[in-house]
């Protein structure tokens, strides 16, 4: 698809679609920040309900399962109605929710509202991909990396912001919220920090209020940029016009979109589960200090941020499938050192900053991959991030319940090695799928072999019919040439033979100058002597 797919042409066209990825950005550093700030403000939400912080599990299956649903329910939208418009709305949603959300003395409620939430950011988190995509085209690559890269930066700013809401909160607080990933919910605390959390102090009961209502006055304001951007929808066309200019699906689309959604399914569970676990993997297996293990995750999260950064301007000069082809190989390697050498204090530390590095850029270089290949609707994005949140939620909760029977056993390094063997081999699987020749282009090569067998075969007939008349006229000229040669030799003989004036020299000469073609001339003598004195005259 050409830039122009949603952004029209000339001078207007480009500030356009530089507008729309700049609000996209805004709405992806609103979105990181929404999920983020749930960590440290989790005690004081239970506080706020009347709740024990180990019984309020459920909010986060509710905001899962309104993610999920928003995603599903955003995929279908999509092909149906203005993006802009769908994605404003969607902020405004989450804007209500997290205006809400503070004020919330029920449980049911605030269950709820999460769902709410949670479906809003799904609708979000599809919509802008799809619309990025729908905008650049081709040259998408470097503005997807930036809209994630907005996500990672509103994750790394949430607790920031609570610590300063708070007035300073303990710093185990601060570390729930960091288990954060690109595109689907993080900050799930385990149930042994969740039942050790002390309450919050009655004075900080209100405090934590000003963080929601800060993060969603910002988001209101995305909100009302995005409807701008729809005032100016004249200039702005639907996704379904856009994505009939993008071409015709590949061959195996629906193959390559359920290995797609597999692939997102291990890497997004990889990354949350690492980032979730390493601070007890830290402690328990390597037996750090809580310093030197929060220090370990953090390692992790600025490693992922920092070339989730460097990728924005790395996409412009790479191809989304070299950077996925360096991500897995860096990957596997981290990974397989994690597992099988973590025992050695610098390779954990070196393992873990290169995994978190590795896994920053593959979520958006495969979506711009596969777009190189097929049309991403709504329905296929929606795929995309169904596959990622459900990476999100099962995979760390198998690890946390296989590490729960096999205390003595590093679950979660395992895990992640066997993750990125997954990925490893999924990859060129999808690559020969996608590279796969459509059925009209296989057409087109029979014919056009065809064709050239066809011209082959005429210039080789064509040849060997100038080759046949060659060859029939050469033997026509020997013959001749031998029949010329034997009559010579034979008049030659004879004339030497027959003495001058001999009858029988005049019976001869009328036959040879029949042969030879010299009519008979009779000037003033006899034929026959005349004739013969010519002849004589020649052999000689």
């Amino acid at each position: 698809a050409e830039p122009e797919a949603a952004g029209g042409r000339g001078a207007d066209g480009a500030v356009l679609r530089w507008c729309i990825t700049g609000a996209l950005c805004a709405s992806f550093l609103g979105l990181g920040m929404s999920i983020a700030v749930l960590g440290p403000t989790f005690p004081n939400l239970a506080a706020n309900v009347g709740k024990n912080v180990s019984d309020m599990y459920y909010i986060f299956v509710g905001r899962s399962l309104g993610f999920l649903g928003g995603s599903v329910v955003g995929g279908v939208l999509f092909d149906c109605m203005n993006a802009t418009l769908l994605l404003a709305l969607s902020m405004l949603g989450t804007t209500a929710g997290l205006y809400v959300i503070p004020w919330c003395k029920a449980a049911l409620l605030l269950t709820v509202l999460m769902s709410v939430i949670g479906g809003s950011m799904g609708i979000l988190d599809t919509g802008a991909n799809v619309l990025i995509l729908n905008t650049w085209g081709s040259e998408s690559g470097p503005h997807l990396q930036a809209l994630h890269f907005s996500f990672a930066a509103g994750a790394f700013l949430a607790p920031i912001l609570a610590k300063m809401a708070l007035g300073g909160s303990e710093s185990e607080e601060l570390a729930g919220a960091e288990k954060t990933n690109q595109s689907v919910l993080k900050s799930v605390p385990t149930a042994s920090a969740a039942s050790t959390t002390p309450a919050p102090k009655d004075h900080q009961d209100g405090d934590f209020l000003w963080s929601y209502i800060i993060i969603g006055t910002y988001i209101l304001f995305t909100s009302i940029f995005l409807f701008a951007l729809y005032s100016k929808s004249s200039s702005v066309r639907d996704n379904s016009n856009a994505s009939a200019q993008k071409g015709g699906l590949a061959k195996y689309h629906w193959p390559l979109v359920s290995l797609l959604f597999v692939f997102f399914l291990f890497y997004v569970g990889a990354e949350v589960t690492y980032g979730s676990y390493v601070f007890t993997y830290a402690t328990v297996f390597a037996e750090m200090t809580e310093g030197e293990a929060a220090a370990l995750n953090s390692v992790f999260w600025g490693a992922f941020a920092v070339c989730r950064g460097a990728a924005i301007l790395g996409a412009a000069f790479l191809s989304p499938a070299t950077m996925i082809v360096i991500s897995l190989v860096c990957s596997a390697a981290s990974s397989s050192a994690l597992a099988f050498f973590a025992h050695y204090r610098a390779l954990l530390w070196v393992g873990t900053a290169v995994y978190g590095a590795s896994m920053a850029t593959v979520f958006p270089s495969g979506i711009s991959w596969i777009e190189q290949y097929t049309v991403v609707e709504g329905k296929t994005a929606s795929l995309f991030v169904v596959g990622g949140a459900l990476g999100e939620m099962c995979i760390p909760a198998a690890v946390g319940y296989l590490q729960g029977r096999f205390h003595h056993i590093p679950v979660i390094t395992y895990a992640t090695f066997v993750t990125s063997i997954m990925t490893v081999l999924l990859f060129p699987v999808m690559y020969k799928l996608a590279n796969a020749p459509q059925e009209n282009e296989l057409k087109e090569v029979s014919d056009s072999e065809t064709r050239r067998a066809l011209l082959r075969h005429s210039r080789l007939t064509e040849d060997e019919e100038d080759e046949e008349d060659v060859r029939e006229w050469n033997d026509a000229d020997f013959e001749v040439i031998e029949m010329n040669d034997k009559l010579t030799n034979s008049l030659t003989d004879t004339s030497s033979r027959i003495p001058e004036d001999s009858p029988a020299e005049v019976s001869l000469q009328p036959h040879v100058d029949h042969v030879l073609g010299d009519p008979p001339v009779v000037a003033g003598g006899s034929p026959g002597r005349q004739n013969g004195n010519v002849d004589w005259e020649k052999s000689e």
